[in-house]
């Protein structure tokens, strides 16, 4: 009988967890719902909003937290686009999104992940303002060719741009004045198969700016920021693009 007793307190207190832990989101959720319309489509634009400002920083990818929360959204998915948090929130609509983001009580971890990051962003008690404080004015210009930052950015190939995208990382973290500049391949990955002779072909897919956390650089003009290069052949031009990573900025 006490045996029989334990067993049900257990699942009772394992039932009023869950309970509880929904009715928090929920109560956070209708709060985030209230605004001018007095609709949800709001609180969805948020969510959304909220959700997308987390994936273009990839600050996310060393927290396995947040991480975790974009695989929740759609676990399949989620790996069938090689992890990229961009790719996979494109293919919701904010009403869509809300809706999963409240069967999987998502709504709490969102809104803890995006303070997280705002308040890491915004903190100005790091190790470099004390001990690094010349290179506010003069900033580290870190040139690498290749930046391993995430697999979903597929600009590197191996452990040159690992240990460049460890030192980026370790610059935000530090809150190292650093910008990284590099370049951007609109081919990176390629999959690779054997045909019927055991002869190795490649295939190589184009990567989609719109599913990278990139940004063209403009001036103060609004026009976008182009790299002109004088040859014997005559001009070459590069267009150039920004991405955040934690606190440092990357030129590609």
């Amino acid at each position: 009988h006490l045996n029989e007793r334990c067993e049900f307190c257990l699942h009772v207190s394992l039932q009023l967890s869950r309970e509880t832990s929904r009715a928090m989101s929920q109560v956070e959720w209708s709060v985030d719902l209230d605004g001018p319309s007095g609709t949800g489509e709001l609180g969805a634009e948020k969510l959304y909003d909220k959700c997308m400002a987390l994936a273009r920083n990839l600050w996310w990818s060393w927290h396995p937290e947040v991480t975790s929360l974009f695989r929740d959204i759609d676990p399949i998915r989620w790996r069938q686009l090689d992890h990229n948090p961009i790719a996979l929130l494109r293919e919701f609509t904010p009403e869509r999104l809300a809706v999963r983001a409240g069967e999987m009580v998502l709504h709490s971890r969102i809104n803890y992940a995006y303070r997280r990051l705002q308040e890491y962003l915004e903190s100005k008690t790091t190790w470099a303002s004390t001990n690094a404080g010349v290179l506010g004015a003069k900033p580290v210009a870190y040139f690498s060719a290749e930046f391993g930052i995430h697999e979903s950015l597929p600009i590197y190939s191996g452990g040159l741009g690992v240990l460049s995208g460890d030192h980026v990382k370790s610059a935000s973290g530090l809150g190292v004045p650093l910008v990284g500049i590099g370049l951007y391949y609109s081919h990176g990955y390629f999959k690779q198969h054997l045909n019927s002779d055991g002869y190795q072909h490649e295939e190589y897919t184009e990567t989609r700016v719109e599913n990278l956390p990139l940004e063209p650089a403009i001036n103060n003009d609004g026009s976008p920021i182009m790299v002109s290069i004088d040859t014997r052949n005559g001009r070459l031009l590069a267009k150039l693009w920004t991405m955040d990573v934690g606190r440092v900025r990357l030129l590609l």
